[in-house]
C-alpha cells in the first residue's frame, strides 16, 4: 500500500464549515527520509522471521503482503499514538520518546516481533548471527530490484509523521482560508525544502535547517583553517593542512644538528636567515666535538667573514655542511686552546712540587704542538664522517 504525497489537500468537511480550507504539508525533510530508510530493514526482519523454518515459503514470497499489513499496521498505530501516549504518561516507568524517529522505529520493531512464526521465536537466539545476515541480504535484494522504492517510503513516513508529532515540531500545521494565502506562506515556509547552493552538494533539506547544513556542508568552501591566503574545500581542508599549505608548523630544516625551532612553512626562509650563526654553531658542534664553546663561536665568525654570503643559500643541514667544509679547508684546522692541567695531588715532597708546574706546561706545550699535527690529517676524515651520518637523517 503506497499512500500519495501531496503539498496541498483539502481538509475534512468540518472544518470547511469552519471556514478553514487550506492547510500547509511541509514537513522536516531530514526526518522523513531518515524514517523512510528504517522501513526496509523492518520490513526484512519481518519477512525473514516470518518464513524461518518454511520450506515452502521464502521472504521474497511474502514481500508484498507484508508490506501492506506494515503500512496499514503503521498508520493505525500513528493515529492512535496520542491516545497511548496519554495513556503511557500515568506510567511512572515508563520513558517515552516524543522525537518521530523514535515512535515509528519502535512501532516498525513491533510489527517484525509480530510476524514473527514459532520457528523463528525459539530459533532465533541460537540463530542470531545468521539472522542477520539473512535480514541483510533481503534488504539488498529489495534495494536492487527496486521492490519498495524510496519516494513512496517517504510518502508514508510522511502521514507518519503528521500523526505522531502533536508538539508540531517536525511539520507545519498552518491553516489558511484560500489557496492564495496557503500558495504565499509556502513560499516562506521554514519547512520548505531546499536544495544546497554548493557546487558538488547534492543534498535537500527543509529552509529551518540551512544554516546547520551550512555549518557542515563538506563542499562548502571557507577560509584556510590555518589562516592562510587560500579558500579551500571543508573536506579538502585537512589535506591541505597538512600538505601545501605555507601556514603549516614545521621542524626546523637543521633539527637533525640541534635546531629545536618549529614555525609555519612560509617563514623557513626567514628563520634560516635570522639564524645562520646558530646553525653554524650546531653544525660545528657536530664536526668538533672537543672543541669548547668560546672556540666554536671563534670559527663561526670566521667562517661567515669567509663565506662571502654563500652559506645563506644552504637549506638543509647537509648542504650547510658541505659549505662549511669547503669555507673550513680554507681556514685550515680549527684552533683550540690548550687547557691548563690542574694537579690533583699538590702536596707531594717540596723539591718536587716546584718542579711539576714547569714540566707540566712544557708536557702541555708538547701535547698542543702534536694536536697541530695531526690535527690536518683527521680534520677531512671527521667531516667526511658527519657529512655521512647526516646524508642518512631524514630531516
Amino acid at each position: 500500500m503506497d499512500l500519495p504525497t501531496n503539498n496541498v489537500e483539502l481538509v475534512r468537511e468540518d472544518e470547511k464549515e469552519r471556514g478553514v480550507t487550506f492547510h500547509c504539508e511541509l514537513y522536516d525533510t531530514e526526518i522523513v527520509r531518515k524514517i523512510a530508510q528504517a522501513f526496509l530493514p523492518g520490513l526484512s526482519s519481518a519477512c525473514v522471521d516470518n518464513t524461518t523454518g518454511d520450506m515452502f515459503r521464502n521472504p521474497g514470497s511474502v514481500a508484498a503482503d507484508i508490506r501492506k499489513e506494515m503500512v496499514d499496521y503503521l498508520t493505525q498505530r500513528s493515529e492512535s499514538f496520542v491516545a497511548e501516549s496519554v495513556v503511557l504518561e500515568g506510567d511512572l516507568d515508563g520513558e517515552v520518546s516524543d522525537h518521530p524517529f523514535d515512535i515509528i522505529s519502535n512501532m516498525v520493531d513491533d510489527f517484525a516481533s509480530l510476524k514473527r512464526n514459532l520457528f523463528s521465536r525459539v530459533s532465533g537466539w541460537l540463530l542470531s548471527e545468521k539472522r542477520e545476515d539473512k535480514i541483510d541480504d533481503f534488504v539488498q535484494e529489495m534495494e536492487i530490484n527496486g521492490f519498495w522504492l524510496l519516494d513512496r517510503r517517504e510518502a508514508v513516513a510522511q502521514i507518519l509523521v503528521k500523526n505522531v508529532d502533536f508538539k508540531n515540531i517536525f511539520h507545519c500545521d498552518k491553516k489558511f482560508n484560500t489557496a492564495e494565502e496557503l500558495v504565499e506562506h509556502v513560499v516562506n515556509c521554514g519547512f520548505r525544502t531546499m536544495n544546497c547552493s554548493n557546487e558538488g552538494c547534492s543534498t535537500v533539506f527543509c529552509a529551518s535547517h540551512l544554516e546547520k547544513h551550512d555549518s557542515a556542508c563538506p563542499f562548502k568552501i571557507i577560509p584556510c583553517e590555518q589562516q592562510c591566503s587560500e579558500n579551500i574545500m571543508r573536506r579538502e581542508m585537512d589535506r591541505h593542512c597538512i600538505t601545501v599549505c605555507p601556514m603549516k608548523i614545521v621542524s626546523c630544516p637543521f633539527y637533525a644538528v640541534g635546531c629545536q625551532s618549529t614555525m609555519p612553512h612560509s617563514i623557513i626562509q626567514q628563520h634560516r636567515s635570522d639564524n645562520l650563526h646558530s646553525h653554524l654553531l650546531y653544525t660545528l658542534k657536530s664536526i668538533h666535538k672537543g672543541g669548547s664553546e668560546e672556540d666554536l663561536k671563534k670559527r663561526v665568525d670566521q667562517i661567515v667573514e669567509s663565506s662571502s654570503g654563500r652559506l645563506a643559500d644552504a637549506r638543509d643541514a647537509r648542504s650547510l655542511i658541505l659549505k662549511v667544509k669547503d669555507v673550513e679547508a680554507k681556514l685550515g684546522p680549527l684552533e683550540v686552546k690548550a687547557a691548563e692541567k690542574v694537579s690533583e695531588e699538590p702536596n707531594k715532597a717540596g723539591e718536587n712540587s716546584s718542579e711539576e708546574p714547569f714540566e707540566a706546561f712544557n708536557k702541555g706545550g708538547e701535547e698542543s704542538t702534536e694536536v697541530d699535527k695531526i690535527g690536518s690529517e683527521k680534520y677531512n676524515e671527521t667531516i667526511n664522517k658527519v657529512g655521512e651520518e647526516l646524508s642518512s637523517i631524514q630531516i
